[in-house]
């Protein structure tokens, strides 16, 4: 296969495969954490190399709770993937983000009980550092290619919160409405494992959003059937194609520095000649430069 994929797409719910990639490849991976939840799709978006992952994958098989996280992010990381972008289907928390907007998060709230979220333990102890938990450089390029893109369908929301259940059921009306008394403005189930593991794996991450509906706090949920949910999620699917072609060709052009990219320079406690041989051996992926 020619040269490695920078950039990396994970596509969440409907967005099952990338229409513009050609030379197209199929790429099974093995990990130390397992088998991630697809076949990589690698190819060229333009002259671009990307890889692609469906999250669940392409037959919408996995629970959320089922998603192998950290084999998916290790995968991308070993395929020399610096910029990860990852598409998520959410519901909106907020009146004025309303169905086929699109937002660009910039924080997260935790409602995850049962997912494992670091690729450390087992002897060694580390601790990134996770206030700004998307890359604010990456987030950038995908909100400039949206906005110049200018698609009539879509209202940009550049910050938002990403409210991070576990699923699989949807939210109580208790709960939806608690979580919008913290301000949270969309949610899902999928994109917090994620971008802390990116994080612990130096890979820029950045969410886009895709709103298929109001979660049930609003006075009109009910209203809303499973017919108009799918052809949301269709339509922007569509969008979303578009937008991240746009951005793979920006973060070609003009690939920017990223923070995330030197995430475990000062995260690592334990001395790596402590570290027990066999962690040592599963983590070189992630520790070769600090070694």
């Amino acid at each position: 296969m020619s040269p490695s994929p920078k950039i990396g797409i994970i596509g969440g719910s409907g967005l099952y495969k990338m229409e513009a990639l050609t030379e197209v490849e199929e790429v099974r991976l093995s990990t130390p954490f397992g088998d991630p939840s697809d076949a990589f799709i690698c190819g060229r978006i333009g002259d671009v190399p990307v890889a692609f992952l469906a999250r669940h994958g392409r037959d919408h098989h996995l629970l959320p709770t089922e998603i192998p996280f950290r084999a998916n992010i290790y995968g991308f990381k070993s395929l020399g993937v610096e910029y990860l972008i990852s598409a998520s289907a959410v519901g909106s928390l907020q009146q004025e983000v309303k169905p086929l907007d699109m937002v660009v998060p910039d924080q997260f709230i935790d409602r995850t009980r049962n997912r494992i979220s670091t690729f450390f333990g087992d002897g060694i102890v580390a601790h990134i550092g996770f206030s700004e938990p998307i890359c604010s450089a990456l987030a950038a390029v995908l909100t400039a290619a949206i906005r110049d893109l200018n698609l009539p369908e879509v209202t940009l929301h550049p910050r938002g919160t990403y409210v991070c259940m576990e699923g699989p059921a949807f939210s109580t009306l208790a709960e939806s409405n608690l979580y919008r008394s913290w301000g949270g403005t969309v949610i899902g189930m999928t994109n917090l494992p994620e971008a802390k593991l990116a994080r612990e794996a130096e890979i820029a991450y950045a969410t886009l959003a895709l709103v298929t509906d109001y979660d049930c706090w609003h006075p009109e949920h009910d209203s809303v059937t499973v017919e108009m949910i799918i052809s949301n999620l269709h339509r922007n699917v569509k969008n979303a194609q578009a937008i991240i072609c746009e951005t793979v060709r920006r973060l070609a052009a003009h690939p920017p520095a990223s923070k995330a990219h030197h995430a475990l320079k000062n995260a690592i406690l334990t001395p790596l000649d402590k570290v027990p041989a066999q962690t040592k051996e599963k983590l070189s992926l992630l520790l070769a430069k600090y070694c």
